[in-house]
């Protein structure tokens, strides 16, 4: 009896979750901080690999929090998703100042005169979080 009655309250909760707001998932943080995306569209021939390692060295740059980088995910096929870049890199910042010095910062200013003629397209996304 104890475990049918914690399993319907589980469900319940379970159930009340489902129907909250994304919002209220995890941790809010009102505190200026931002998400710098950028993808690449990389001319015909270039080497993907080659370009994530030299993409690399943007998460390195003094203000970048924490950095992620990868290739299109093999998702399901639908109208609202684009996966015709060959590599997008995700940045984090504590703040909008932080952001505007990863700008200037020499390591990313160095790769992209290294290697500004290796892509067709880039699209930026930044947002604030």
């Amino acid at each position: 009896m104890k475990s049918r009655r914690k399993f319907i309250q589980t469900l319940s909760m379970a159930g009340a979750a489902a129907t909250l707001p994304l919002t209220s998932y995890g941790k809010q943080d009102n505190s200026g901080k931002m998400i710098h995306q950028v993808f690449f569209w990389l001319k015909d021939g270039e080497d993907v690999q080659d370009f994530k390692k030299e993409a690399s060295v943007l998460g390195k740059c003094k203000t970048v929090k924490n950095a992620y980088m990868g290739t299109p995910a093999s998702t399901e096929a639908r109208d609202v998703v684009d996966n015709s870049y060959q590599l997008a890199c995700t940045l984090f910042f504590e703040s909008l100042e932080d952001q505007a010095a990863y700008q200037v910062d020499p390591d990313h200013l160095e790769f992209i005169k290294r290697n500004s003629d290796r892509w067709k397209s880039v699209k930026v996304y930044d947002f604030m979080i």
